[in-house]
């Protein structure tokens, strides 16, 4: 059985390995590597840039103190020291601490006597709010991400084929939970599978867009109910020439990826599956799951349903034998489902 390349969830089972520079990369685009490492590292980055830059901060009040004799003449009433009530480390960290939050409880300040105290003052109050605007802009953009957004949108476990209108259609459900909506909601799908060249170039890899829309055909849907999405297996489909026997030896990885606006903070979200052959249903239908409730005159979605199918009657053929059969006017009864011969 092939490996997934995108896991049922979404996440993809992709690794980089051999990449020159790497860290320096990373670096270059610092912001978008802060928003994608885990949690952990972000609120403990959050953590050591407040905490380093106090300390730091500190050191530089208590060296400015201890260079001008503020700690030689602690008592003195007629020595101006540059900061009043520092008179040790620990009073030079809550001094930094207080200047860089503008606490300001009123028994440690500066005095006017030392330019470089003043100096560093301003310094340490716009770099505080240099700090306060990096981290706030972070954890925000964290919690705004619409990542989490696609843990609501939710895919069936399984693929189905049937017959819609005498053409073969493969199928899958997309639905949404959340009663604020998706908006401009579209989908795709791609094929991955094997390929080789007519000069031997081997192909690993190789993605073929598969055509995917609503009930008419369309990619984008009015996603505030479960939708049925439909491909049609026709001459243009990968799966024209695939019978059921076909879906047990092939070799495919079929993507479906799910877009659209979120309409409660406007920020774009995507939600991504696949589907192995072995996960293609044949001859199976999705069941339904809205009803109309008379007591109240709403309409209920029964998601305790969304991935069940029920068998249907179709022949055990692909689309291109199936074609070629009504072309040729063979009747169900002759051979339609067991024969499948051109």
């Amino acid at each position: 059985m092939r490996r997934r390349l995108v896991h049922k969830n979404g996440e993809c089972n992709i690794s980089h390995a051999n990449i020159k520079k790497r860290r320096q990369r990373y670096l270059a685009d610092i912001f978008t590597t802060l928003v994608d490492i885990k949690w952990r590292w972000n609120l403990l980055i959050f953590v050591l840039a407040f905490t380093v830059s106090w300390l730091v901060f500190a050191l530089i009040w208590w060296l400015i103190c201890f260079s001008h004799g503020d700690f030689d003449h602690q008592g003195d009433s007629k020595f101006k020291p540059c900061v009043k009530e520092v008179t040790d480390f620990t009073t030079a960290l809550l001094f930094s601490i207080e200047t860089q939050h503008t606490i300001g409880y009123g028994g440690r300040m500066t005095t006017p006597n030392c330019p470089e105290a003043i100096l560093i003052m301003m310094f340490q109050c716009c770099f505080g709010v240099i700090i306060q605007a990096l981290m706030t802009g972070l954890v925000f953009a964290k919690l705004s991400r619409p990542k989490k957004r696609a843990e609501t949108l939710m895919f069936t476990k399984n693929a189905t084929v049937c017959k819609r209108d005498g053409q073969l259609y493969l199928l899958f459900r997309v639905g949404d939970m959340r009663k604020s909506h998706i908006v401009e909601a579209h989908v795709r799908s791609i094929m991955i599978k094997k390929r080789v060249t007519e000069e031997g170039e081997v192909m690993p890899l190789y993605q073929q867009q598969v055509s995917v829309g609503g009930e008419e055909g369309e990619d984008r849907l009015f996603l505030v109910w479960p939708v049925i999405i439909e491909h049609k297996i026709d001459e243009a489909s990968p799966f024209w020439d695939i019978s059921p026997e076909d879906l047990l030896r092939e070799q495919f990885e079929l993507i479906v990826i799910l877009e659209g606006i979120v309409e409660s903070t406007g920020m774009t979200t995507q939600a991504r599956t696949s589907y192995l052959p072995g996960e293609i249903l044949w001859g199976h239908r999705f069941e339904r799951l809205v009803t109309y409730q008379k007591e109240n005159g709403e309409y209920m979605i029964d998601y305790s349903r969304f991935h069940c199918t029920v068998p249907v009657d179709i022949p055990q053929c692909s689309a291109k034998k199936l074609t070629a059969m009504q072309k040729a006017g063979l009747r169900r009864n002759e051979h339609f489902s067991g024969l499948c011969l051109i």
